[in-house]
């Protein structure tokens, strides 16, 4: 039987569409489930605190190494989740408790409004003061702990991440670096971002990643489930800071060799010099990775995320390059 052309348009689009709301489903259930899972490494150091900010009561967790501080005091670095998840997700995605319990350091999971951070694209839905939420839990840690002032970072993982930039922007200066794993700045971010100091930055970026545009545009939005805007290419994005920094331009790319010989995926990191002192920018460009948090493993499936590389523990990578600075 000859079917009409129509006919299989038709069935070509109900396809898609169905390919779509498949996705979105499985999206919503992969960041309820990394938002609700029991918190298997969590530590008796742990707490969870709320902190009143512009009238809103917001929620973060804390991890602190056991023992006393370290010479010269804590270094504080803030991890910020993923639209749809929440701080006990991020720490159990990112694992940086370890990492944090070995080179002795505070880690801070603050939680979103919704779920999500206004990182300064139009399309956010719930537009809160989220950069007065972080200066204020700053404030707090260094009235709890002793901080060491000067090695005070972020990290975030896609709107994390987007987020950790507009941070970037915004209180460089306050804080000396941002590290951001599947997001880059944002468009709108991009066109003002004018930081007061210089700081370093860290970019981590799938070349595969359905979600975030390695090459820049449109952010999936999962049928309106998600923030969708635009951001910038990871090309255009690393380069701003290195301008910004002063540093020398290209880069200088080097491939890591490869952990996990079954992982189709592979690492090139690309190192700038010649930076103001404290603005080292580096890129990770996972080669055929998707939008994960590497080494983290593989929190979706791959038909909706992607690859998630187990070349590199990305966490280990920004505590070295974050944290391991003069």
């Amino acid at each position: 039987m000859i079917v009409p052309s129509y006919r299989i348009n038709d069935m070509r689009n109900l396809s898609e569409s169905l390919e779509k709301y498949a996705a979105a489903v499985l999206f919503a259930l992969a960041v309820v489930v990394a938002g609700v899972m029991p918190a298997s490494i969590a530590k008796a150091a742990d707490r969870t605190d709320q902190i009143e900010v512009s009238g809103q009561t917001r929620t973060y967790i804390v991890h602190v190494p056991e023992g006393s501080a370290p010479q010269g005091g804590f270094s504080l670095m803030l991890i910020f989740h993923g639209g749809g998840m929440q701080g006990k997700g991020m720490q159990q995605l990112a694992d940086m408790d370890a990492v944090a319990d070995q080179r002795r350091f505070i880690t801070v999971y603050p939680n979103g409004i919704d779920k999500h951070w206004n990182d300064g694209r139009p399309t956010i839905k719930n537009p809160q003061d989220d950069v007065g939420f972080v200066l204020a839990l700053i404030n707090r840690m260094q009235a709890q702990y002793p901080i060491a002032r000067n090695r005070i970072v972020a990290a975030g993982f896609s709107n994390g991440a987007l987020f950790v930039e507009r941070l970037g922007c915004e209180l460089a200066g306050r804080i000396a670096g941002i590290a951001a794993v599947a997001g880059t700045l944002p468009d709108a971010a991009g066109l003002s971002c004018q930081p007061p100091s210089s700081l370093a930055v860290m970019q981590i970026d799938g070349t595969a990643d359905p979600i975030m545009p390695f090459k820049g545009g449109p952010v999936a939005d999962f049928g309106g489930k998600g923030e969708g805007g635009h951001v910038r290419p990871v090309a255009e994005t690393v380069g701003f800071w290195a301008r910004h920094n002063g540093c020398e331009t290209p880069g200088v790319q080097q491939p890591l060799a490869p952990h996990a010989l079954i992982d189709q995926t592979r690492v090139i990191q690309t190192s700038f010099s010649g930076c103001a002192r404290g603005g080292g920018v580096v890129l990770l460009t996972v080669v055929g990775g998707g939008h994960a948090w590497p080494g983290g493993g593989q929190y979706a499936p791959r038909l909706l995320i992607g690859a998630a590389s187990r070349q590199i523990n990305a966490s280990e990578k920004i505590a070295d390059f974050l944290l391991s600075r003069p």
